[in-house]
């Protein structure tokens, strides 16, 4: 089998996803979006015939709505997008066990192994796109290739409900005259860098001496150029495989600046709790907490610091990030707040700290794994801070006073 590597993109998932329960949005321009009535007011996703009128993924509503002024809001359920996401691994895991999720709706299958019983790629791509139309309802488009690199810009390439083979024939033929954009890893930063040097394709990256290609991006540059050239080969990992996160972090590029302590308190807040939950769900502690902060004007800074006592709650990991914003002093209107959780030590690794009040914490952590239970049963929204629905300064961990 020459192309084994499949790459798997559930075509506008949250979307498509809610057309299964509210099947009246099918035919019209729909898309799901945060809360209109606050300041996470963006679309998260649209379906192909808001794409179709210019709706964009994370612009504000009301410039959505202008765009398409009879656009269909629906709320986010991000418990449905799980248990379809899971739905479609199982289908795929009956064609191989190395499936590897990229994110919720995207997952790499390496089925080399299985072509005796299934045949070549192309046709357990086919097999499982018809399979997940049928059994699940939804769409997907698959990519297939040689690498993991050149089957994502498979899927991409046809969307929805398509298979594209890339084998090395089509490198030189298709995929060299791609824009930069569409590699991994290029975002707009990196493509303006490249457009500045007169790089404006793939194979205007894959021709360039992989040692210039790394004077101008770092080792960025020479990651681009193998990609580029069909030579990344990384594995797909096995579904049981669970290597450790060595950082566990989340960042969010906002709709609109933020230019008051309260909005950024509030913004690092949701972070530090998402961060926390994803702690406590992978059973580790942090040690240091790091943040990255980005202006409307593109400046940036990234600063961490070491915690007293390793933590998993967000109280904790709120108040180092706090500390770290307003150690800066800067006047931005900020643009980009991320917040990541390093050092991390497995639960059963933790040292006792002179510093640090353990019944509080141990308190703290108690209640936010309750929290973590009425969420998994009942919804991301079903609980939420005071001080997120009120405007209040969040409270800081017990012992500590307010900075």
């Amino acid at each position: 089998m020459e192309n084994g590597i499949l790459h798997v993109d559930m075509n506008n998932f949250y979307a498509s996803v809610e057309t299964l329960y509210a099947p009246q949005y099918r035919d019209v321009p729909m898309a799901v979006a945060g809360d209109k009535e606050s300041r996470h007011g963006i679309i998260l996703a649209k379906n192909m015939l808001a794409k179709a009128k210019g709706v964009q993924t994370a612009e504000p509503i009301w410039q959505a709505m202008r765009k398409c002024p009879g656009l269909q809001l629906v709320p986010p359920h991000h418990e449905r997008y799980a248990y379809f996401s899971q739905l479609a691994k199982k289908i795929y895991q009956d064609y191989t066990d190395r499936v590897e999720a990229f994110s919720l709706d995207e997952c790499w299958l390496d089925v080399y192994g299985s072509g005796l019983l299934f045949g070549d790629g192309r046709r357990i791509a086919e097999t499982i796109r018809q399979r997940v139309k049928a059994e699940l309802g939804l769409t997907v488009s698959i990519g297939v290739s040689f690498n993991k690199i050149f089957a994502k810009l498979g899927s991409d390439y046809k969307k929805p409900d398509a298979v594209t083979e890339f084998g090395r024939r089509e490198m030189e033929e298709i995929i060299w005259n791609m824009p930069c954009s569409d590699l991994l890893l290029v975002g707009p930063s990196t493509e303006k860098t490249l457009r500045r040097y007169g790089l404006h394709t793939i194979g205007d990256i894959a021709r360039m001496e992989p040692g210039v290609m790394r004077s101008l991006l770092g080792r960025m540059g020479e990651t681009l150029w193998v990609y580029a050239n069909g030579l990344d080969d990384s594995p797909v990992q096995r579904v049981d495989a669970q290597e450790e996160p060595k950082s566990i972090g989340n960042s969010t590029t906002l709709p609109r600046d933020l230019t008051t302590d309260q909005e950024v308190r509030e913004t690092l807040y949701s972070l530090a709790e998402t961060v926390a939950a994803r702690l406590r769900r992978h059973r580790m502690r942090a040690q240091e907490v790091q943040i990255t902060v980005r202006s409307s004007d593109f400046q940036e800074i990234q600063r961490q610091k070491r915690l007293p006592g390793a933590a998993r709650d967000s109280a904790t990991l709120y108040q180092a990030a706090w500390e770290l914003y307003k150690k800066e002093n800067k006047s931005w209107a900020v643009r980009l707040l991320g917040l990541r959780a390093g050092r991390l030590i497995r639960e059963d690794e933790e040292q006792v700290s002179f510093f640090e009040d353990g019944d509080s914490r141990k308190r703290r952590e108690r209640l936010e794994d309750a929290v973590d239970r009425v969420r998994e049963r009942y919804g991301s929204e079903s609980l939420r801070r005071a001080f997120l629905v009120k405007g209040e300064e969040p409270s800081p961990p017990e012992g500590k006073a307010p900075p």
